[in-house]
C-alpha cells in the first residue's frame, strides 16, 4: 500500500512537471509571435525602403555609366586633347568621392560590410543618415567616373543604414534590440542588389550576423522579400546573367570543377593579402595620398582609355563573356591582372565603394580562363568555358569571402538555373576547405579587424593628448 502511495505521488509530480513546462513552452511560443507580430510591419516598410533605394541607385549608376561611355567616345574624337579631358574628369572624381567621405562620414569608405558588422556587434555607432547620403553620392561620383567598385556592398551598407533609422524611429516599448531591423536592412540591401532574396537571408545568416537568432530571420525574410518585390516591379523579373545551357553538365566532367575551386582560393588569398597592405594607403599623410589619388586616376584613365568595357562594376562585361564574348587566353590573362591590380586600387582610394562585384568579375575572369585551358588541353570533355566562368564567381567569391552558401545561392538566383547545383557545390567547398588549409581570414572579418585596431589607435593616441 505504502509502494502504490509512493508511486502515485511520483507520478503526480511528473505530471505536474510536465504540465509546467508545457504551459511555459506554450506561453513563450505565444509571446515570440506576438514579438515576432510587432516586427511584421517595420520589417515590410524596410523591404520597401531599402528596394527604393535600391533602383535609385542601380539606375543612377546606370546613367552615369552610359555619360562616361559618352564622355569617352567624345575624347575620342579629340585627337589631342581627348585623354586630358578624361584624365581630368576621373581625377576631379576620384577627388570628390574621397574628399566626401573624408570630411563627412570616413566610416562610409569602401563596401561598408565591415562598418556593418561592427554595428551589429556593438563595437561602434552608426551614424546612419550620414552614411546613408555619403555612401549613396561617392559611390556614385566613383563609380560614375570608372573606379572598380561595386554597388553591392554600399547597398547592403545603406539597407542597414535604413534599418537603424527605422529602429531609432520605432517605439522603444514594441522593438528593442536595434541589430535586428539593422541586420535585416544589410540583407535586403544585397538581395535588391541582385534581385535575390535567398541570397540576401543566407547572407545575414552566414556573414552578417552569426548569432542571427528566429528574430532577425523573421524580419530579414520579409525585408529581403520586399526589397526584392519592389527591385522586380521596377527593373523587370528578368535573371541578372543570361546563361543558355542545355541541360545539367555530365557527372563525369564535376572533376573538372575541382581545379577551378583550387585556384579560387590560392588568388583568393593573394587578392585578400593584396588588399589588406594596400589599405594602408588609406592612412597616409594628406599629400602622400593625393599622389596617390593622382596615380590611381591615371590608371583608370588608360584603362577607360584603351578598354572603356573594363570599367565600373562589371556587371556588363560578366553578361558578355556568358553571352558568349571571345577571348583568348591571353587577353583573359591581361584583362584579370588589369582588373586585380585596378579593384584593388579602387578599394584603397578611400572612396566609397564595394568590392563584391569586382569579385564576381574577377572570379569569371578566372573561371573563363580555367574553361579555356581544360577545352585547348582536353577538347574530348567538350567543356563549355562559359559555365566555368559562371561557375568561377562564385568559387572565387568563397576564396575572399569564405561564404560558399552565398555564393552558391546568389549564383543560382541571378542566373535563375538550379542545374548548376553539383559544380557549384563543387568548386565552392573545395575552395572553401583550400583556403582554410592557407589559413585565410575572410576579407570582410579581415578588415573589421583592421577598422577595429585603427579606431582603438585613435582613441588613444587623442586620450593621450587630452591627458598632457
Amino acid at each position: 500500500m505504502q509502494n502504490s502511495t509512493c508511486l502515485f505521488q511520483a507520478y503526480e509530480e511528473y505530471r505536474i512537471i510536465k504540465e509546467n513546462k508545457l504551459r511555459n513552452e506554450h506561453n513563450r511560443s505565444l509571446l515570440l509571435d506576438r514579438q515576432r507580430h510587432h516586427l511584421l510591419a517595420p520589417s515590410i516598410l524596410l523591404g520597401l525602403l531599402t528596394g527604393a533605394v535600391s533602383v535609385f541607385f542601380h539606375l543612377s549608376l546606370d546613367y552615369g555609366e552610359a555619360l562616361r561611355n559618352q564622355v569617352i567616345d567624345f575624347a575620342h574624337q579629340q585627337a589631342t586633347i581627348g585623354p586630358w579631358i578624361v584624365m581630368g574628369l576621373t581625377t576631379t572624381a576620384v577627388f570628390l568621392s574621397t574628399g566626401l567621405v573624408i570630411r563627412f562620414s570616413p566610416e562610409a569608405s569602401g563596401s561598408g560590410i565591415p562598418h556593418l558588422k561592427a554595428v551589429l556587434l556593438g563595437l561602434q555607432p552608426f551614424r546612419w543618415i550620414r552614411v546613408l547620403v555619403i555612401k549613396f553620392v561617392s559611390t556614385l561620383i566613383g563609380g560614375s567616373a570608372g573606379l572598380m567598385v561595386g554597388r553591392e556592398g554600399p547597398t547592403v551598407h545603406m539597407g542597414g543604414a535604413i534599418g537603424q533609422g527605422l529602429a531609432n524611429l520605432w517605439s522603444e516599448k514594441t522593438f528593442k534590440d536595434h541589430s535586428v531591423l539593422v541586420a535585416a536592412g544589410g540583407g535586403a540591401g544585397l538581395a535588391s542588389a541582385f534581385n535575390s532574396p535567398l541570397a540576401g537571408l543566407v547572407f545575414v545568416l552566414e556573414e552578417l550576423d552569426s548569432r542571427c537568432n528566429s528574430f532577425e530571420f523573421f524580419a530579414a525574410a520579409i525585408a529581403c522579400l520586399t526589397a526584392d518585390m519592389v527591385c522586380r516591379v521596377v527593373l523587370g523579373q528578368y535573371p541578372t546573367f543570361h546563361l543558355d545551357i542545355t541541360g545539367a553538365p555530365p557527372l563525369n566532367m564535376l572533376i573538372a570543377f575541382l581545379p577551378l575551386g583550387i585556384v579560387s582560393a590560392l588568388l583568393g588569398y593573394l587578392f585578400n593579402r593584396t588588399l589588406l597592405a594596400a589599405q594602408k594607403l588609406i592612412s597616409l599623410p594628406l599629400w602622400p595620398r593625393i599622389i596617390w589619388w593622382f596615380v590611381l586616376a591615371v590608371m583608370v584613365t588608360t584603362v577607360g582609355w584603351l578598354a572603356p568595357d573594363l570599367l565600373g562594376g562589371g556587371q556588363g562585361f560578366v553578361n558578355g563573356i556568358i553571352e558568349g564574348k571571345v577571348l583568348t587566353l591571353q587577353t583573359i590573362t591581361l584583362f584579370f591582372i588589369i582588373r586585380f591590380i585596378v579593384t584593388i586600387g579602387s578599394s584603397s582610394s578611400g572612396a566609397s565603394g564595394g568590392i563584391f562585384m569586382p569579385v564576381l568579375v574577377l572570379g569569371a575572369l578566372l573561371g573563363f580562363g580555367v574553361g579555356s585551358t581544360i577545352q585547348l588541353l582536353f577538347p574530348e570533355l567538350n567543356v563549355d568555358a562559359k559555365l566555368f566562368a559562371v561557375v568561377g564567381m562564385a568559387s572565387y567569391f568563397t576564396g575572399v569571402v569564405m561564404a560558399p552558401l552565398t555564393g552558391i545561392v546568389l549564383i543560382i538566383e541571378m542566373t535563375g538555373n538550379y542545374t548548376l547545383i553539383l559544380p557549384l557545390f563543387v568548386a565552392c567547398f573545395s575552395a572553401q576547405i583550400v583556403a582554410d588549409w592557407l589559413g585565410v581570414v575572410p576579407i570582410y572579418e579581415a578588415l573589421l579587424e583592421k577598422n577595429i585596431r585603427k579606431s582603438a589607435s585613435r582613441e588613444l593616441a587623442l586620450s593621450k593628448g587630452v591627458d598632457s
